[in-house]
């Protein structure tokens, strides 16, 4: 069995909603980072990530104006860095559960990202993430890794897929 627990999914079908069902139902410290869209006027327009201990900033968003470029958007890798990357960093080295919403194409802009990720892989703690549908060679030998299980959300199991995610995860950490 592996000890990185990866959800892939469409884009919106609530792959950070099961995240956060999961570690409220767990008793046990998480920690890592969690991305959200940024809405205005109905419109996506941007990602923010969060640590799951309060720090936030901008991921990506349509108006900004440095940093690589992903689709629509730029990407602020210094952001992404003082935020999600250090949550991860501080989740390998303290946490009970590593938390990486999402491993995608945004976050690969950062070397350090990547660095961070392995290490969190190779520390053999649980690691519950999201990950992205689309091909991509870096991602998609990720997901064929041994110590990876790759989750499918649909419509349909996102409540089973929250309850088994859930009992999985409670024979791998110590609350």
């Amino acid at each position: 069995m592996g000890n990185a627990l990866l959800i892939t999914g469409a884009p919106g079908s609530g792959k950070t909603t099961v995240i956060r069902g999961v570690i409220a139902g767990l008793p046990v410290r998480a920690g890592g980072f969690v991305t959200e869209e940024i809405r205005e006027g109905g419109e996506r327009v941007g990602f923010r990530v969060s640590a799951l201990d309060g720090r936030a900033g901008i991921l990506a968003h349509i108006k900004a104006v440095k940093g690589p470029r992903v689709g629509r958007y730029q990407v602020d890798v210094a952001a992404f860095e003082d935020v999600g990357v250090a949550a991860l960093e501080e989740a390998t080295a303290e946490a009970d559960l590593i938390v990486v919403d999402e491993i995608g194409k945004m976050e690969l802009c950062s070397p350090r990202f990547i660095q961070a990720l392995e290490a969190a892989l190779a520390s053999k703690k649980p690691l519950l993430g999201t990950i992205l549908q689309a091909p991509h060679p870096w991602l998609d030998a990720l997901k064929r890794r041994p110590t990876v299980e790759l989750y499918r959300l649909t419509e349909r199991n996102r409540e089973d897929l929250t309850d088994a995610l859930l009992a999985r995860l409670r024979t791998e950490v110590r609350g």
